[in-house]
């Protein structure tokens, strides 16, 4: 809150508020990306699908690692100096520049997909805030939501991308603590209760699975590295940096931050349920079990409650909250600058056309809050499926548009458009329709739809060329 006073300060214009005025160095870059990046799903979500699944999940950390560090290599440097380039605070705005797009279909698009994913995906982060509140203090899952959005809220709407950057460094630092330490802690309290407990249960690699369906096991938790690719608010870090030429140290504090915390977040999970098994966790004064353990993306805070002093668990505990709050603040923030330079900024007609484009940022932040908050309150669903849904739907759909603008020369504007129908549609379809979602992952799918489809429809832009001009 006081990072949001101090920056609120600062906030002169819309670009002050979304990018922060390009003013940020790489290594409050490079943690605002990875605090940003894994959200309350990394400390939560992780942890309680390793408890079902066990080392299957490895498939899904070595596939994240992999897209983080595929992502600073192909995607930042290019699209921070394509944003240089186009004066562009969005990446609807970019491509529609990049593509002189004078329908407005690819802004249009763009921001609704992006709003529209989002606003899931910051429910998730509302939902896991109730939980670890819940677990700590006794609240309601219900106050403590309202607790989280309030804070989260009051500081994005007061200091923009600013104090969303500085908070995020001090939150990626809690973050990377809590993922180290507590496993490590976890696994010392087991070696002296359960010394011949294996918590590496080779067993469970593919899911007790064989043939075809142990690859698709593996290839499902690989995909979610393709996401990293299209996440808007991961995007806009690579572009905000001060200077192209940072993003070389920028990548190698992300990675060196990806790698322990994804093998931290996997161990809390697995060391977790060897503890359950042991009878050396309790929560609300009885011995936890996998029977009474009613949500297992409660598992970290219990953990941090039993196995560390007070004080200490308290601040890894809000390890939690600072993953929520991290990646929830970067979502509102870059649906608000989508809202606010590509629709309404391009409403010429809009009776909100004369109001100060900063004011409206601001306005529209605080409505995307309540709708996400108002998903978050009715959703039965757990924090990690709600995220995987909103993270598929975004990488499907500005993933392959992106890696194709910046890498194939030949990637045309109804490509683009092509891509963002085809990524987003697909996703939507893929996961709600349980035959296929049980088949394949949407995270796969899609983007292998969304890919294919803007290179036929540039393809075809090319042939309809080659046939006008002869």
């Amino acid at each position: 809150m006081g990072v949001g006073f101090v920056t609120s300060r600062m906030m002169k214009n819309l670009k002050d508020f979304a990018l922060g005025g390009n003013r940020l160095g790489p290594v409050v870059i490079a943690f605002s990306e990875r605090a940003s990046g894994e959200s309350a799903w990394l400390i939560l979500g992780l942890p309680g699908a390793a408890i079902a699944a066990g080392l299957l999940e490895a498939w899904t950390a070595l596939g994240c690692v992999l897209g983080i560090i595929v992502s600073w290599i192909i995607i930042a440097k290019p699209i921070r100096t394509l944003t240089e380039k186009y004066d562009a605070l969005t990446i609807p705005e970019l491509l529609s520049k990049k593509f002189k797009d004078e329908t407005g279909a690819i802004r249009l698009l763009s921001a609704i997909i992006i709003t529209f994913f989002f606003t899931f995906y910051v429910a998730a982060q509302f939902s896991g805030a109730g939980k670890v509140l819940h677990v700590t203090f006794g609240f309601s899952h219900m106050e403590g939501m309202i607790v989280g959005a309030i804070i989260i809220l009051s500081y994005t709407i007061m200091g923009g991308f600013l104090a969303v950057a500085w908070t995020d460094l001090v939150q990626g630092i809690i973050m990377i603590g809590t993922l180290v330490i507590l496993p490590i802690v976890g696994w010392i309290e087991l070696s002296g209760v359960s010394p011949s407990a294996q918590v590496l249960d080779w067993s469970t690699l593919y899911g007790g699975q064989s043939g075809v369906s142990a690859l698709l096991g593996a290839v499902a938790g690989l995909s979610w590295g393709l996401g990293y690719m299209g996440q808007p608010h991961l995007i806009v870090r690579y572009m905000a940096i001060d200077h192209a030429d940072n993003i070389k140290v920028s990548r190698r504090i992300a990675i060196a931050w990806a790698i322990p915390a994804f093998m931290g977040s996997l161990l809390i999970g697995l060391v977790g349920a060897k503890l359950i098994a042991g009878g050396v966790l309790h929560h609300n004064g009885e011995i936890l079990s996998i029977m009474n353990l009613d949500d297992p993306e409660k598992l970290m805070p219990i953990m941090a409650a039993n196995l560390l002093p007070p004080w200490l668990a308290g601040i890894f505990i809000s390890g939690a909250i600072a993953a929520m709050m991290s990646t929830a603040d970067s979502q509102l923030l870059v649906s608000t600058t989508v809202l606010t330079e590509d629709i309404v900024g391009q409403s010429k007609k809009s009776i909100l056309k004369n109001i100060n484009s900063l004011s409206l940022g601001r306005l529209l932040t605080g409505v995307i809050g309540v709708v996400a908050f108002y998903l978050a309150w009715q959703s039965t669903d757990l924090v990690f499926e709600m995220v995987s849904y909103a993270w598929s739907g975004l990488g499907a759909s500005f993933g392959p548009a992106l890696v194709l603008t910046l890498w194939w020369k030949h990637t045309t504007k109804n490509g683009v458009i092509a891509g963002l129908i085809v990524g987003s549609v697909s996703t939507i379809i893929w996961k709600n329709v349980d035959v296929l979602h049980m088949a394949v992952t949407e995270r796969l799918v899609s983007f292998v739809l969304a890919f294919s489809a803007v290179i036929l429809f540039s393809m075809l832009d090319r042939f309809k060329d080659h046939g006008t001009r002869n």
